[in-house]
């Protein structure tokens, strides 16, 4: 026989999860000593080990005490409505972290003006189909290259051309009080330039109507566009202008 501490030992679980399983009536002792102390045997580790498997895969206590209890206990469809349970659990936790990723994205580009009522507008926004837009492009522009709607950035992402594509318009908004025709400005907007002919190239009137759509409030929040102030927005595009008018 096993002493609790060293049944404790040998599991791995803790003395007090062992009293509690034993007051529920989940795992009992087979005795106990003349000072109170619970006993084990390895029947009842080998139980416990059993107990552990099915709380990692997602089972209650109470659940678990009928299965390992019942005769009549239908392990296929006990599973299967497990396995439903976690596919959901997947879901929802999934849209969670796309959720994360936008909020962390967002304060990557509004940095300390990302206040707290953003991120609630942000989390309990209208959530249309994401692909409603890249339907759009497909349909209206006629865009061929399905590969091209891909490198469309994404706040909810972190592939490392939407991350350089946010970081980019963070750095604007960062320096937009040095003007527009300030070098650090014109820096930047010479890397956007350059990454636009690396990931749009050829695709000028795709990228002007995005342009457009961006620059609508109407229509950036019918696309469910992550909402950058109109304010940065024509700066970019006064900075853009500078830059080309002066591209050698």
């Amino acid at each position: 026989m096993f002493h609790i501490n060293e049944f404790k030992k040998l599991s791995g679980v803790s003395v007090r999860t062992l009293r509690y399983y034993d007051k529920i009536g989940l795992l009992k002792p087979v005795s106990k000593t003349e000072g109170g102390h619970r006993l084990y045997t390895s029947t009842e580790l080998k139980k416990l080990q059993q107990i552990q498997f099915l709380k990692i895969i997602g089972f209650k206590l109470g659940e678990i005490k009928i299965m390992l209890e019942s005769e009549e206990w239908d392990w296929s469809n006990g599973l299967m409505k497990q396995l439903s349970h976690v596919l959901h659990e997947k879901d929802r936790l999934s849209k969670i972290e796309m959720s994360l990723r936008e909020l962390i994205n967002g304060i990557a580009i509004d940095g300390e003006e990302f206040k707290i009522k953003k991120i609630m507008n942000l989390y309990t926004r209208d959530s249309r189909d994401s692909k409603k837009i890249l339907n759009y492009y497909r349909d209206e522009l006629n865009v061929k290259n399905k590969e091209v709607l891909k490198k469309l950035p994404n706040m909810a992402s972190s592939d490392p051309d939407s991350l350089e594509w946010i970081a980019l318009v963070g750095q604007i908004k960062k320096y937009m009080h040095l003007g527009f025709r300030n070098s650090r400005i014109q820096n930047i907007i010479k890397r956007m330039d350059v990454k636009k002919g690396e990931d749009f190239k050829n695709e000028e009137v795709f990228l002007d109507k995005l342009w457009g759509i961006r620059m609508s409030p109407k229509e950036s929040k019918d696309y469910n566009l992550y909402p950058i102030d109109h304010e940065a927005l024509n700066f970019m595009e006064m900075a853009y202008k500078y830059y080309l008018d002066n591209k050698s």
